[in-house]
């Protein structure tokens, strides 16, 4: 029943019916939330303050009842990686164990060789007038996966496996071999005067190759003025025997890497005019 300011009790809810005085509705009572009934945290145990949302302990939080949240090394199961200790620095010599150095792994023995002629024919066929060579026995030279056929230039820093010096026909960068499934193949780099190509039975080639093309055994790969280059497998008389001793003392040198763009000029070679071809 509604209570007016003075403590009468009236049937009226708007003014007393004894007094006449309104009657002020009394604010109501909000509940009380359950949470308010938490005086100490459920995780840890350490007192509630009035108010508080979160245990400033262990951080559980009243309103919603989420544990804190845990390491993750715990979360996972893992454990906890042990703490680094500082270095101590101390004035006595520390001796340190010098590991042995590893020897140098031997050479791989060339299973593949290229021989460098000087062809008279070839020679005559390009009607170059630069001096021909004396002529010899072929000039071998080991192969492994590729090689770059050309001449070398110190200021370029070209070094070519198969160096074609003094030939000035040859370009710096004149051809690449590459070997594949255990056949050979040969792309010319855009050199000056052309890579050509030829069986070992058939007569001297006129057409330079222009893509990709396989070296058989036997073949004979001609370039410059008178180089004539042969691919074959090596035998034991091509190569000198290998002291052991040097060879595992002897340290890797550095290689060039021979798929290098391909050159448009002659790298040097302006002072010969380009044989005619017939």
């Amino acid at each position: 029943m509604p209570t007016c300011p003075e403590g009468h009790q009236s049937q009226s809810t708007d003014f007393c019916d004894q007094c006449g005085l309104p009657i002020v509705a009394e604010p109501a009572v909000e509940p009380t939330p359950a949470d308010a009934a938490v005086t100490v945290c459920p995780n840890c145990g350490v007192p509630r303050p009035t108010g508080a949302l979160f245990c400033e302990s262990c951080g559980y939080d009243y309103t919603t009842g989420a544990l804190p949240e845990q390491d993750l090394h715990t979360a996972l199961g893992l454990t906890a990686p042990e703490p680094v200790a500082e270095p101590t620095t101390t004035d006595e010599p520390v001796a340190t164990e010098q590991a042995p150095a590893n020897p140098a792994p031997a050479p791989r023995p060339p299973s593949w060789v290229a021989e460098v002629w000087v062809d008279p024919q070839w020679y005559a066929f390009q009607e170059s007038s630069d001096p021909l060579p004396a002529q010899g026995p072929p000039r071998i030279v080991p192969l492994h996966d590729s090689a770059l056929i050309g001449r070398q230039s110190v200021s370029r820093q070209i070094n070519p496996d198969i160096d074609c010096e003094p030939d000035a026909g040859v370009s710096r960068r004149q051809a690449y071999l590459t070997s594949a499934d255990g056949h050979w193949y040969i792309n010319d780099l855009d050199s000056a005067n052309g890579t050509f190509v030829a069986p070992a039975t058939a007569g001297l080639p006129t057409e330079a190759i222009t893509a990709r093309t396989q070296v058989t055994v036997g073949s004979r790969i001609y370039v410059g003025a008178w180089t004539r280059i042969v691919i074959r497998p090596a035998l034991p008389i091509d190569l000198p025997p290998v002291d052991p001793a040097a060879a595992a003392s002897a340290e890797p040198g550095p290689t060039q890497t021979a798929a290098e763009p391909a050159d448009k000029e002659n790298d040097g070679n302006q002072d010969r005019a380009a044989p005619d071809q017939p």
